[in-house]
Formats: C-alpha cells, sequence, structure tokens
C-alpha cells in the first residue's frame, strides 16, 4: 500500500510539474498541443513495441485475449446507462450524446497508462493495450456518433453516420497500429534487431513524463470561478467514477482472468473522460465547452479517486 501511495505521489508530482509550468506562462497552449501529439505518435507507438517486442511471445499474447470482451461489454453497458441518466435528469438534448460518450469512457492514454506504470510496472502494458482497444473503438464509433448528434440537433443538420471512414481511420491510431504490428511480428516468430528495440525504448521512455505533463497544462487552463456544481456535473462525476468501475468489478470478480489484468482494467475503468471529447465536439458543431469542462473537471477528480482505487484494488484482488 506504502508503494502504491509512493507511486500516486510521483504521478502528482509531474502533474503538479506541467500546471506549474503552464501557469508561470513557460508552456503556451499550442505546446500542449504538440505534447499530445508527441506522445501519441511517435512515443507511445515505440514505446509499445519496445516492451511487446521485447518480453511477450505468442503464447502469452493468446493468453489475454478471453479478457478482450469484458472492457467491450461494461462500456457498453455503461454507455446505455449514461444515455438513460441524461434522460432522466433532464440534460438538454444537444448533449445528451456527449454526456453518454464521457459518462461511460475513459482517458486511457494521457492518464490510464502512464498510472498503470507507474503503479504496476511495465507488465501492466499488454492489459492496458487490450483495454485501450475496446475504448478507442467505442469512442470513435458509438462515442463520436453521440456527440455527432448534439452537433446535428445542435445546428440543425442532418443525423450523422453510426459509422464513418473518418472514424475507422481514427480507430487505427498509431498506437493501435503500433500494437498490432507488433503483435503480428510476434505471432509470426519475427525479432526486430537490438538497436531498434533499443531506440524504440529511449523514445518510449517519454510517454510517461509527456502525458502527465500534459496534464497538468490541462488542468492549469481551467477558470475556477465560473465552475459552480450542477446535477449533470454529478451525475457524471458519479458515472465515470463510481458507475463504471463498479460494472468492471462485477465483470471481473470472479473470473480466473490474471490478477494484474482486473487490477489494470478497475484502474482504467476508473480514469476521467476522454481528452477528445471537446476536440470532437467542437468538430461536429456539438457543446464544446461543456465538453472541454466536463473533461477538466473529471480530470481533477481522478487525482483523488487514483489513490481510492489502489485501495479498494488491494481488497478485492
Amino acid at each position: 500500500m506504502v508503494k502504491a501511495l509512493e507511486s500516486v505521489l510521483s504521478v502528482l508530482v509531474m502533474i503538479g510539474l506541467g500546471f506549474f509550468l503552464a501557469k508561470k506562462g513557460r508552456i503556451s497552449a499550442e505546446a500542449s498541443s504538440l505534447l499530445s501529439r508527441i506522445v501519441v505518435s511517435l512515443a507511445l507507438p515505440a514505446y509499445m513495441i519496445a516492451n511487446l517486442m521485447g518480453g511477450y511471445d505468442r503464447a502469452e499474447l493468446l493468453a489475454m485475449l478471453p479478457g478482450l470482451p469484458i472492457p467491450f461489454a461494461t462500456m457498453l453497458v455503461s454507455f446505455a446507462l449514461g444515455g438513460l441518466v441524461a434522460a432522466a435528469a433532464r440534460i438538454p438534448d444537444d448533449r445528451r450524446g456527449t454526456f453518454a460518450s464521457m459518462f461511460s469512457l475513459s482517458n486511457t492514454i494521457f492518464i490510464g497508462l502512464p498510472v498503470n506504470l507507474v503503479l504496476f510496472g511495465e507488465s501492466s502494458l499488454p492489459y492496458v493495450l487490450l483495454y485501450y482497444i475496446a475504448n478507442t473503438s467505442l469512442f470513435w464509433t458509438v462515442g463520436v456518433y453521440g456527440i455527432a448528434r448534439d452537433g446535428a440537433v445542435r445546428t440543425g443538420g442532418p443525423a450523422p453516420k453510426f459509422v464513418s471512414r473518418e472514424g475507422l481511420r481514427r480507430v487505427l491510431s498509431p498506437p493501435l497500429v503500433a500494437f498490432l504490428v507488433a503483435a503480428a511480428l510476434i505471432m509470426a516468430g519475427l525479432a526486430l534487431p537490438p538497436f531498434v528495440l533499443g531506440l524504440a525504448r529511449t523514445v518510449g521512455n517519454m510517454t510517461t513524463p509527456l502525458s502527465m505533463i500534459f496534464i497538468g497544462i490541462t488542468i492549469a487552463s481551467i477558470d475556477w470561478r465560473l465552475v459552480r456544481p450542477r446535477l449533470d456535473m454529478i451525475l457524471l462525476v458519479g458515472g465515470r467514477f463510481v458507475l463504471a468501475p463498479f460494472l468492471l468489478i462485477l465483470a471481473v470478480r470472479w473470473t480466473g482472468l490474471p490478477v494484474l489484468m482486473k487490477k489494470v482494467f478497475l484502474i482504467q475503468a476508473s480514469m476521467p473522460a476522454m481528452t477528445q471529447s471537446p476536440i470532437v465536439a467542437r468538430a461536429y458543431g456539438a457543446d464544446a465547452e461543456y465538453a472541454g469542462l466536463m473533461t477538466s473537471i473529471t480530470t481533477v477528480a481522478s487525482l483523488a479517486t487514483i489513490p481510492l482505487y489502489m485501495a479498494v484494488i488491494e481488497r478485492l484482488f
């Protein structure tokens, strides 16, 4: 438990560094955008290749597959419940899809990945990637459809398509492509030269610090004077940090899945809302300010829930 708290403290220190640099004007919004692109397009794919190719074989990869349906199922149930909660709470019709998306889908990369690596080490990466596959697939299909529907309601435009070419392209993001390439090479029994793996690991080691600094910058951008507690805010925080983890616990508690997989899945389920939510909302004409505010609030709330769920994990698993 002490080790877990020390790990969480290191996460908070890195986030605090990004917050401090942003508040002091040392890092601009443009630099924040650059950090996110470096992590998603370069550091994380390199880290995935180095870790998978350097430590896993065909049998170990195949042994992970039984866990993949669980995050898909729990997130779909959570999304449906999010829609029902939005309707019952009479959240404006042009925010319901955005609400349901943030209610059910979590930030598995910018916070989930580095938190799991700090808490559980590199052995957690394959399970992080399993959850990421489900999360990113559902965000760029079901989640984006809900947000795009909000945009259509808001602007009076045509109803969106459930599956689009752009959405499918987004699913095949650099981290997922890197995972698929590494998995294919492992299944084929092929290996990369040592210097390539070494280079990939060096580049990949940027993932955790850059991700945490990015989150600190995001938090620093919030004008907390404008934040007022509302019912939809309370419900979203409850869905993100109570309902989603509870569904995950029900799904894995009594299964024969590896203990580390259960722990990683629970941490991933308890992460804040997707960072991309306000970006997608702006692109589809939905309420981007609402999405940005809710994403930021859940990000700040996660600083308290991460230690809480570490204590829960120690008791459950």
